[in-house]
């Protein structure tokens, strides 16, 4: 039987992240192989990568907030928001040379908070089915509606001149689930007035996972993932359960009257044996599974 647990992966850039799963696939023997949250083939950094049974704590990682590292060049944009694209614009070089570091400041600070933001459209939302980066690449038209989300922080870590007359921008991100980050530098080159696009992103973290603690493809014979209730203690506020009530919960029987146990709406079911139940919810006065693991995949 295969291994079951969570991945960190260290993506490379060229490749997308259903290759990391593929090659996951072949070096841990198993078809059961996802991963929470798509990196474009240019961007690198932390893909969380499920194995087996653990793939069903996947939903519960998705939703996380993420910190990005991302480099924005101010004066000329493209048809996809990063470098991937053609260039559609280019700004006079000493307009974007005359940028002031308060005009920036000022722009960051607008898409900062919680902001209304446009998906670039070469993105991976389903249009009537289809991914709009494929309507894209068909020749069709795609406008994506506005979505809500948070950018918890927006630093400029470094400005210099760049070749041709451009400005880069190095940059730290922390955001909700679903913020685009290429749709932060199109919108902040917009504001500026002299356009801009991604040229480099990896993600640092993903929730409580860090990179740092992520294996490269090449390392991945040797990689260890984390076991189901690990990560799910890392995910989640742990709830110690009796073995009986392991055995109830495995059942789909509730816990009643037990809802004061949880102090948020969802917990990670361990029990004596330090094995990951399920995760449990609130149903009333009671405590419910929302999801079980398998017996012995914990």
């Amino acid at each position: 039987m295969a291994t079951s647990g969570i991945l960190l992966v260290d993506k490379p850039g060229g490749m997308t992240s259903h290759d990391v799963v593929a090659r996951t696939r072949r070096v841990f023997g198993t078809r059961k192989v996802g991963h929470a949250g798509t990196l474009d083939p240019m961007a690198t950094g932390l893909l969380v990568v499920g194995i087996e049974a653990a793939t069903r704590l996947l939903t519960f990682v998705v939703g996380a907030d993420k910190t990005y590292l991302a480099r924005i060049r101010l004066g000329q944009s493209t048809g996809t928001d990063d470098a991937d694209g053609e260039i559609l614009t280019s700004a006079d070089p000493e307009r974007v040379a005359a940028i002031s570091a308060g005009e920036i400041a000022t722009g960051v600070a607008a898409l900062t908070g919680a902001i209304s933001q446009v998906p670039s459209a070469v993105s991976a939302i389903k249009v009537d089915g289809r991914r709009a980066y494929d309507r894209v690449r068909a020749g069709e038209e795609v406008v994506l509606a506005a979505r809500d989300v948070v950018v918890s922080r927006f630093d400029v870590l470094d400005d210099r001149p760049g070749d041709g007359g451009v400005r880069d921008l190095d940059v730290v991100v922390d955001c909700s689930s679903g913020t685009y980050i290429r749709a932060l530098a199109r919108d902040l080159g917009a504001a500026l007035g002299v356009g801009a696009h991604l040229t480099a992103l990896r993600r640092t973290r993903v929730g409580p996972f860090d990179v740092a603690d992520a294996s490269s493809l090449d390392d991945l014979a040797e990689a260890r993932p984390l076991s189901a209730a690990d990560a799910a203690a890392r995910i989640l506020p742990v709830l110690e359960v009796s073995a009986q009530e392991a055995v109830d919960l495995r059942h789909g029987k509730r816990l009643a009257g037990q809802r004061a146990r949880l102090e948020g709406p969802r917990a990670a079911a361990i029990d004596p044996d330090g094995a990951l139940i399920g995760i449990v919810e609130r149903r009333g006065d009671d405590l419910k599974s929302a999801m079980n693991m398998p017996e012995g995949a914990s």
